[in-house]
């Protein structure tokens, strides 16, 4: 921004003290006030620039956090899913470990099936081997049944040696299986855990982003609130300049013809009235609230203030930041209709109306438009300090 807020005005006020000054420093002050004006609106454009570009910076962060927020509630549904199939794998695992169990007994049990049968062999034929027990037969006849014994005995050996095998490599399959699928359930548990620290951290950041765009915005809100007053107060300089100057030079005339001595007289103000200005508010009751607003499309409460006393001929500030010093300040027990009452609401004197008289003043609110209001009220008297001013 290009000038500090605040300047203009002051230095606006000195130049509207000098009324009775020559025409041509007259119009080297309007000048001045006229330069410092076109600045302050520049810097107002400049404002307002800002914030459409801070908004539209926080509608890409809230897509941003839309985003994420999509990112953490799939994440976390695949959190649940994993958690589920870990249980179910686990539950498993315990079927399995009972399936190893029984594999375990039968392979025990397959195993004192072969001893017993190598003792029944013992016993018919000694600490010998199958074919000892062969050759060792008495008879021919003999011999054949030992062959048929020995044949069946290893031929049933063999289909339990190898059931045996069977059972330990499924066995061992089925743990190996169990073990890398919990393994790789629980990797991607650990996996979906380390993701959703990354979203959520990335997810912070960007609402940290937005809160401080938030605030950024604000203060650009109050900035061209600031200037938007400041160039009111401007204009209404400006206003305050040319007409002194006219009736600085009326004036001039007025003494030089009447000879007494070149002294100057004060001027008092024309036209209008309070009770006109009152008349011509009520003329808009209802016209909606609007931020700015100084006419009858919508008024914001100074412009709408400074509107109704225009129609009765009367010029003064269309902001709050001027007319609470305009006229003469009078205490809330001698108000009277026509009066400037002022609130402290967003700021000192942020709000102003026209009082009425019985504890009423009519404004533009915000909630309701052009209407009269009960400065009794809870919301009015808790923000009511007292500050009236007098116009003339």
């Amino acid at each position: 921004m290009k000038k500090t807020i605040g300047t203009a005005v002051t230095a606006g006020a000195v130049l509207v003290g000098s009324v009775f000054l020559s025409g041509s420093v007259h119009a080297e002050r309007l000048q001045d006030v006229q330069d410092e004006r076109s600045e302050v609106q520049s810097d107002l454009s400049d404002a307002e620039a800002e914030i459409a570009d801070v908004m539209e910076e926080k509608e890409e962060l809230n897509e941003k956090i839309e985003s994420f927020t999509k990112a953490l509630d799939k994440n976390e549904q695949k959190m649940e899913e994993t958690e589920e199939q870990i249980t179910e794998t686990e539950e498993k695992a315990a079927e399995i470990e009972e399936e190893v169990t029984a594999l375990e007994e039968k392979i025990e049990e397959r195993k004192a099936i072969l001893k017993e049968r190598l003792v029944s062999l013992q016993k018919q034929g000694g600490d010998i081997n199958y074919m000892e027990v062969i050759f060792g037969s008495k008879s021919f006849g003999d011999m054949i049944s030992r062959v048929s014994a020995v044949s069946k005995i290893a031929e049933s050996d063999e289909k339990l040696l190898k059931q045996q095998e069977e059972d330990k490599a499924e066995l061992q399959e089925k743990k190996d299986a169990k073990k890398e699928k919990l393994s790789d359930l629980k990797d991607m548990k650990t996996e979906l855990e380390g993701m959703e620290e990354t979203i959520t951290a990335q997810k912070e950041e960007v609402e940290s982003d937005k809160q401080k765009l938030k605030e950024k915005e604000q203060e650009l809100k109050d900035m061209k609130a600031e200037l938007e007053d400041e160039d009111s107060s401007l204009a209404a300089i400006e206003r305050e300049i040319s007409q002194s100057s006219d009736n600085s030079d009326a004036v001039g005339s007025a003494s030089s013809s009447s000879g007494d001595g070149g002294e100057l007289k004060q001027l008092s103000k024309s036209g209008g009235s309070f009770s006109s200005a009152i008349e011509a508010g009520f003329t808009q009751t209802g016209t909606p609230y609007v931020t700015a607003g100084k006419s009858p499309g919508g008024f914001d409460c100074s412009g709408f203030v400074s509107w109704a006393f225009g129609q009765a001929g009367i010029s003064i500030p269309s902001s709050t930041a001027a007319l609470q010093s305009v006229g003469t300040k009078v205490s809330y027990s001698n108000a009277q209709p026509g009066d400037l009452v002022f609130f402290n609401t967003y700021k000192t004197n942020g709000h102003v109306g026209i009082y009425l008289g019985n504890g009423e003043f009519l404004g533009a609110q915000s909630s309701t438009g052009v209407a009269v209001a009960d400065m009794n009220s809870k919301y009015w008297s808790s923000n009511f300090s007292g500050h009236v001013r007098r116009i003339q």
